[in-house]
């Protein structure tokens, strides 16, 4: 079942809408303001209903919102070196709004447009939106599809984003989701004791700016280990995280990635929620929210820093200038095509 309600208005006066996905397992509600997911709930051990993806009550956060709560990021998620890259012996030029590099493709992002409803289901929501040419720098028009669907039943939920799109140019394609996850429910504090098994043995290490050096690491010995399960906060203040804050880098998640392959469970010590993700992109983000602070969010909560956890499926980030990492380019007229599943439970 689909409902849809108004929620808001924007300055220029057009009317931005909330669409809520539901069946007896989950609920999910998305704006066509950035195709962004708004509220999700999952029952927790007691059969609680509960919100875990920290945001906003109304539209006038979102619009204001520089965090990416809820954003399906594009065109290329991450950080691109030096704001900018050479595709068939052109150079395109990107915004640098990280320093000296680009992030999640600058500050004219998707997740402030409105996109259109391309189609509906009783379990689906397909948005869609027009990248022109030299869009956000990127060269080629595309077509952007992020497809929203729920599925589950009882106790147990899940839900899938499917992207698509087919440029007439070779172009750069990376696109991810960016929810803010609590699994004991958004506004309940930090995510310190929320357990992650990560099946990676190898991520990529970073500079001082977060940007891959280009080097493929064995998480064996080190804080990047999750293999066999590892609470959030047990190393965070690791000194070789600090340039960052804390966790926020990307582990290879397989050779396999072709097929949607689950390589990731995380899970809630209060609410006995657990969330499996499974993906076919190449790579995994892991960001434990270390820039939050004093964020005015839902019910009146107040999002701290590490009060959320982002597991982000992607190409590496810079994959553009190391030819050793998966290719993120897409060409003229090929299928880009890329999910990510969701499956909630409890023990």
């Amino acid at each position: 079942m689909i409902t849809t309600t108004d929620f808001g208005t924007l300055c220029d006066g057009r009317t931005v809408r909330l669409y809520t996905l539901k069946n007896d397992a989950i609920e999910l509600s998305v704006t066509d303001y950035g195709s962004t997911l708004v509220r999700l709930l999952v029952p927790d051990k007691n059969g609680k209903p509960t919100d875990v993806v920290l945001g906003y009550d109304d539209l006038a956060g979102y619009v204001a919102d520089d965090t990416c709560f809820g954003n399906n990021v594009g065109r290329s998620a991450n950080r691109i070196g030096g704001a900018s890259f050479t595709l068939n012996g052109t150079e395109y030029k990107l915004a640098a709004n990280d320093g000296e590099n680009n992030l999640h493709s600058g500050p004219d992002s998707y997740s402030k447009r409105i996109w259109n409803v391309a189609a509906k289901t009783d379990t689906s929501i397909t948005f869609s939106l027009e990248s022109p040419h030299m869009d956000q720098g990127f060269p080629g028009a595309l077509t952007m599809s992020v497809t929203y669907e729920i599925s589950g039943q009882n106790d147990e939920p899940a839900f899938s984003i499917t992207y698509e799109a087919a440029p007439d140019q070779d172009t750069l394609i990376s696109m991810t989701h960016h929810s803010y996850y609590n699994l004991n429910g958004e506004g309940s504090g930090d995510i310190l004791n929320h357990k992650v098994t990560l099946a990676a043995d190898f991520y990529t290490p970073t500079d001082a700016a977060s940007v891959p050096t280009g080097e493929i690491t064995s998480v064996t010995g080190t804080v990047m280990d999750f293999r066999d399960g590892r609470y959030l906060g047990t190393d965070i203040k690791d000194s070789t995280l600090q340039t960052a804050r804390g966790y926020d880098h990307n582990w290879v998640i397989g050779t396999g990635y072709g097929v949607p392959h689950k390589v990731l469970t995380a899970t809630g010590d209060q609410s006995g929620i657990s969330m499996d993700l499974s993906t076919d992109y190449p790579g995994i983000q892991l960001y434990t929210a270390n820039y939050l602070e004093h964020v005015a969010g839902k019910q009146g909560h107040v999002y701290e820093a590490r009060d959320a956890v982002c597991f982000e499926p992607q190409y590496f980030p810079d994959a553009i200038h190391h030819p050793n990492f998966p290719s993120p380019v897409v060409k003229a007229g090929e299928t880009y095509k890329k999910q990510i599943i969701y499956h909630f439970y409890t023990d």
